[in-house]
């Protein structure tokens, strides 16, 4: 009986093992990501339900509530609301991060992959480029909306395009948590109710009116808060006003915008690979 030993592929004949490693991990992590991307394809109602919020948001306090809200300064509400609204929607997408890792987990089909000879990181950020890229689509249909009803950007076209890079790392950094929590939570139920966590997460920021509006200890958590320091930063950016207070917080919203998202995926990118790696155990 003779066996055929097995042959490196061709790709990585060149590469040593790390370098071979890391090739696989790429190469797997992008199967996971046209598999996600495959799914929103065929089921586009994913896009509706995620803008449905922020949409219904827009129409809320913008035409009904907008005559109304006074952020000071004679300030046009609609121009101070609109860069809110996409640091909200960014805000609250790891939600749908969560729940469908947690429908994966339940289906059986993270199993599956833990299974086979794959990248063990390749799951997770495999997740995480998908969602980038389902939130850059959900960003542009916002962006479309805003613009129908009179938004306008007055900063430079490089100031705007720092503006939306801004709202895709913020999604970006909120993904490994919404990845921990998915794979945290026992069910799909348990992942619902943490709706309502994101939800003051999301409201309880500069997102419809400024801090230093607020009674001082809320205004103080809205401040600290990573969406307020993302929508006051692309304010500047889109040359939209910035009425705040002053606080260093608020004085260095565009360091913050950068710094908090930072922060937020060194703690949370190790644990959601690591909770990924130890599953059932």
């Amino acid at each position: 009986m003779t066996t055929t030993p097995m042959t490196t592929p061709p790709a990585t004949s060149g590469l040593d093992q790390r370098e071979r490693r890391a090739y696989w991990a790429v190469v797997d992590s992008w199967t996971i990501v046209r598999r996600d991307l495959t799914h929103l394809v065929k089921q586009p109602s994913l896009i509706a339900w995620q803008l449905g919020f922020p949409i219904v948001s827009v129409l809320l306090f913008v035409y009904v509530f907008g005559s109304a809200m006074d952020v000071g300064g004679g300030t046009d509400y609609k121009s101070y609301a609109m860069p809110g609204m996409f640091a909200m929607t960014m805000a609250f997408g790891f939600m749908n991060t969560a729940m469908a890792v947690v429908v994966d987990k339940e289906r059986g089909v993270t199993d599956r992959f833990r299974s086979m000879p794959m990248a063990s990181s390749a799951v997770v950020t495999g997740r995480g480029v998908s969602d980038v890229l389902h939130a850059a689509l959900d960003l542009a249909v916002l962006a479309g909306i805003a613009l129908v009803i009179g938004w306008r950007s007055d900063g430079g076209f490089a100031a705007t395009l720092a503006a939306f890079g801004l709202l895709l790392l913020l999604r970006f950094a909120l993904i490994w948590i919404g990845v921990y929590l998915g794979l945290v939570a026992k069910s799909q139920e348990s992942a619902g109710n943490l709706f309502a966590v994101a939800f003051p997460f999301g409201m309880v920021s500069s997102v419809f009116t400024p801090p230093h509006l607020m009674p001082d200890w809320l205004g103080a958590i809205a401040m600290w808060n990573p969406v307020s320091s993302t929508a006051n930063a692309i304010r500047e950016l889109f040359g939209n006003p910035v009425p705040t207070g002053g606080s260093w917080i608020e004085q260095n919203a565009a360091l913050m915008a950068v710094a908090w998202p930072v922060l937020i995926t060194v703690i949370f990118l190790p644990l959601a690979v690591g909770k990924f790696r130890n599953l059932s155990r």
